[in-house]
C-alpha cells in the first residue's frame, strides 16, 4: 500500500514546495518595503504579512493547528518564549501559536544564505551564529534591546535539531541568561506533531494533518540573579520533559 501511495505522496511534497514558493515571491516585495520602515514598526508587520503567508500555505498543505493553553499568558505582558526543536515545521508553528504583535525570534545565521527566503528570514530573526562568541553576545544584546522595546522574545533553547530519542536535549543557557538579566517571565511552550508531519531528516517528508502547541503555566524570575542560572535552566528543562512525556510525544524512544 505504501509504495502505490508514494507518487501521490511526491506529487503532494511537490506541490507544497511550490504553493510556498508562490507565497515567498508575493510577500517578498512588502517585505524589502517594510525592512525601510525601522525595527520596531516595520519588523511588526513584516511578522503580520509573513503570518499571512503562513496561513494559506497551511491551509493549502492541508495543516491544521490548536493551541492548548494549560496556562495563558498575561495579554500585554512580554516574555522570553522557549520551546522544544524537533522539525523544519516549527518555524511557521511559532507564527501559528504566538497570534500576537510585537516579538521576535532567534534563528540560526546559515539560513540567511538561501536565496530570496534568506532575504526575508534575515529581515524577521534575529540571527545568531553559535560557533562565533561575538556573534552570541551580538544577538544577546539584540534580544535584550526587543525586549527593551517592551516586546518578546521566542528562542529554541536546544539550538538546533532534537536527534536524541529523548523528550529533549541539553539546552544553552542564552534564553535563561536573558530571563534573569531582563526580570522577563519564561513561557514555555511545546510543539507536539510537527515531528510527524514533517521529519527533521528531509524537506520532502511532509504530511497533512494536525499540529498542537501546548502553553506550560509561566516560569517567574523575579528576583533571581546569574547564580541561579543553572537551576532555572534545570527547572524549565524538567517542566517540559514532564509535559512532553505526559502528552506521549511520538518521538520519545522511537
Amino acid at each position: 500500500m505504501r509504495a502505490l501511495l508514494k507518487p501521490f505522496w511526491w506529487i503532494y511534497c511537490i506541490y507544497a514546495l511550490l504553493l510556498f514558493i508562490v507565497g515567498m515571491l508575493l510577500v517578498f516585495p512588502l517585505v524589502v518595503v517594510f525592512s525601510l520602515q525601522g525595527p520596531k514598526v516595520g519588523g511588526d508587520r513584516i511578522y503580520r504579512v509573513c503570518r499571512w503567508w503562513d496561513d494559506l500555505w497551511l491551509a493549502g498543505v492541508g495543516i491544521r493547528h490548536t493551541n492548548i493553553y494549560e496556562q495563558r499568558p498575561e495579554e500585554g505582558r512580554r516574555y522570553v518564549y522557549v520551546s522544544n526543536h524537533i522539525s523544519y515545521l516549527d518555524i511557521p508553528m511559532i507564527l501559528q501559536a504566538l497570534r500576537i504583535n510585537g516579538f521576535r525570534v532567534l534563528g540560526k545565521a546559515e539560513m540567511a544564505k538561501v536565496p530570496i527566503f534568506g532575504y526575508i528570514y534575515s529581515r524577521a530573526v534575529v540571527m545568531v551564529d553559535r560557533s562565533n562568541a561575538q556573534q552570541r553576545s551580538r544577538s544577546v544584546r539584540e534580544l535584550k534591546s526587543v525586549l527593551a522595546m517592551d516586546a518578546s522574545v521566542f528562542i529554541f533553547p536546544e539550538g538546533t535539531f532534537n536527534e536524541t530519542r529523548h523528550p529533549l536535549k541539553d539546552f544553552y543557557d542564552g534564553a535563561f541568561r536573558i530571563a534573569i538579566e531582563t526580570q522577563t517571565p519564561l513561557q514555555p511552550i511545546l510543539f507536539l506533531d510537527t515531528y510527524d508531519r514533517m521529519h527533521y531528516s528531509s524537506l520532502f517528508s511532509l504530511r497533512p494533518g494536525k499540529t498542537r502547541a501546548v502553553f506550560l503555566a509561566a516560569v517567574e524570575v523575579e528576583g533571581l540573579g546569574i547564580e541561579d542560572l543553572s537551576e532555572l535552566k534545570r527547572k524549565v528543562f524538567g517542566i517540559m520533559e514532564e509535559a512532553l512525556v505526559r502528552y506521549k510525544a511520538s518521538w520519545i524512544g522511537s
